[in-house]
């Protein structure tokens, strides 16, 4: 059963902006996607969307990046600290997991991440300087604003993990497990005018595969574009990915790539179409939501957790991976706390059941998980899954026994302390 925060709890007039800036490269020479392979061009744009709320007392910020993944964000944020004034532990910055655009930052010694290419140091600055600006355009555009937040459903995700007569692949495995959930926190104006809506869901963004050579923000830039679409753009829609370890889409255009001697589109239509299924879902919860509060408490903080390292069972070399062994690596835990809305984020592909270990535990119905926030050190699994061999198991960087725990356990400390 969940709780509220207590009647003595500090609330404060809720302020909230946002801003969003294009982050499409000029120049894609030296770029990849997740697969190594270079851009021959741009289908649709990307972009780095932030959030800030702000009640008087407490600031905090989230980013949402169209972007593959990042590498330890922790610099960015200690320099939106010092230029900005929003705490480094109160700043979530995150990346769709897009795998037709560049990643960005340093590997983080002990993950299995990948690379990017030979430009990627110079597009990392480039989006590190695009980050501070998009907070500070948000920080400057807050307004006094109300927020409510509100569920529903989307059946486009499934569990990826399926055994065949060749062992354990990734496919369609309907009967696996699979969060369907689609949160949205909405933000607006006291007169009812759009500001932000905040979009969290279960999935992997690869509808576009290997084949694909042209730079997209696949399923998630579609949904936050149809979203802002819907809105006359008057509105920033941030994407952001729940525990997709294990999720993929049910439909993926590489699946079909060809039919006997006959090349396929590289599948932009699906991708539009798997992108307007989660965000009609989101414009429905989003007009659902009738309770809009405009007093919050706002409270925020970063935990860092050392879990025992391995070298994967399927080692990444080959995969487009940097891989450097070490004995522990540190995984990132976030919090921004709006009320009765937990905002938590892992810096890792977190799975189904882990998520569902942290509802179980949590004393916030509204518990809400951003994942590949700050960092990515790979797939985090839970315990029980280091006896299946399949593509997530094989692939994490972590020791069996220790990482569900410090996550679900380290979520759960952050929040209760605002019981």
């Amino acid at each position: 059963m969940g709780k509220s925060l207590t009647k003595n709890a500090t609330r404060a007039p809720l302020r909230a902006g946002a801003a969003k800036v294009d982050i499409t490269p000029k120049d894609l020479t030296g770029l990849t996607n997740l697969w190594g392979r270079s851009f021959e061009g741009v289908h649709d744009q990307i972009f780095l969307r932030a959030l800030v709320v702000d009640n008087g007392i407490n600031t905090a910020a989230i980013v949402a990046a169209d972007l593959v993944e990042f590498g330890d964000t922790s610099s960015v944020r200690e320099r939106i600290a010092k230029e900005i004034g929003i705490p480094a532990d109160h700043t979530i910055i995150t990346a769709s997991h897009d795998h037709d655009a560049p990643r960005v930052g340093r590997v983080t010694a002990g993950a299995t991440a990948h690379v990017g290419g030979p430009a990627t140091a110079a597009y990392t600055e480039l989006v590190y300087n695009q980050i501070v600006e998009v907070v500070r355009q948000a920080k400057a555009a807050l307004q006094p604003a109300r927020l409510g937040v509100g569920t529903g459903t989307a059946d486009i995700n499934t569990n990826r993990d399926m055994y065949t007569t060749e062992g354990w692949k990734i496919g369609v495995n309907p009967e696996g497990p699979s969060e369907k959930t689609v949160w949205v926190v909405k933000f607006e104006t006291s007169s009812g005018e759009p500001i932000a809506i905040l979009m969290n869901y279960a999935v992997h963004s690869v509808v576009l595969g290997a084949q694909n050579h042209l730079l997209t923000g696949d399923l998630a830039g579609a949904a936050e574009r149809f979203v802002e679409q819907y809105y006359r753009d008057k509105v920033v829609a941030l994407w952001t990915m729940g525990p997709a370890g294990d999720q993929n889409p049910k439909y993926v255009s590489w699946d079909t790539a060809s039919i006997g001697d006959q090349e396929r589109e590289p599948g932009y239509p699906l991708m539009d179409a798997m992108g307007q299924v989660v965000g009609e879902e989101v414009l429905q919860v989003a007009g659902r939501i009738e309770h809009m509060i405009t007093e919050a408490r706002i409270e925020a903080g970063e935990r860092v957790v050392s879990c025992p390292a391995r070298i994967p069972t399927r080692h990444p070399k080959g995969d487009g991976l940097k891989f450097e062994p070490v004995d522990s690596l540190n995984i990132h835990l976030g919090l921004v706390l709006i009320n009765h809305i937990a905002l938590t984020s892992v810096s890792g592909e977190v799975v189904t059941r882990i998520y569902h270990h942290l509802k179980k535990d949590s004393h916030f119905v509204n518990t809400i998980l951003i994942t590949l926030a700050n960092d990515r050190v790979g797939y985090i699994v839970d315990d029980a899954s280091y006896d299946i061999p399949t593509f997530e198991s094989t692939n994490t960087p972590l020791q069996r026994g220790y990482a569900e725990a410090a996550i679900v356990h380290g979520l759960v400390n952050m929040m209760d302390q605002y019981l």
